[in-house]
């Protein structure tokens, strides 16, 4: 985990090639003091972080990012207000690596569609 205690891992169901985590994210960690004050908002960078992290996971192998397209955030996560994520994978394995397109939620609203390309490293 590359930011210690950012969040834990609740469930991780995987069925063939659909995946879906069920996480929460420590709204006390010292990544909200600074993103913003009185205001938290999770990074985008930290979401893509867990994306890929929740990938190695799976698929037993360390992985580099090496490309994103469609990305779209599309509501701000708040940890104080809505801690508990659903992440939605769709795993491809490719060439070189994988392929995978996700879908962040929380309660009924989608808060982050995108598709990365990791190789194998």
């Amino acid at each position: 985990m590359q930011l210690k205690d950012f969040y834990s891992v609740k469930d991780l169901l995987v069925n063939g090639t659909a995946i879906v985590a069920q996480i929460t994210l420590n709204k006390d960690h010292e990544i909200f003091k600074g993103h913003f004050p009185g205001n938290p908002v999770t990074p985008g960078v930290c979401m893509m972080q867990i994306i890929k992290e929740l990938t190695e996971e799976v698929v037993g192998k360390r992985l580099f990012m090496n490309a994103s397209s469609n990305i779209k955030f599309m509501a701000i996560i708040n940890p104080d207000k809505t801690p508990d994520l659903e992440i939605q994978l769709n795993l491809t394995e490719t060439e070189t690596g994988y392929k995978v397109k996700n879908t962040t939620r929380f309660e009924d609203t989608v808060a982050l569609k995108l598709t990365s390309n990791f190789t194998v490293q």
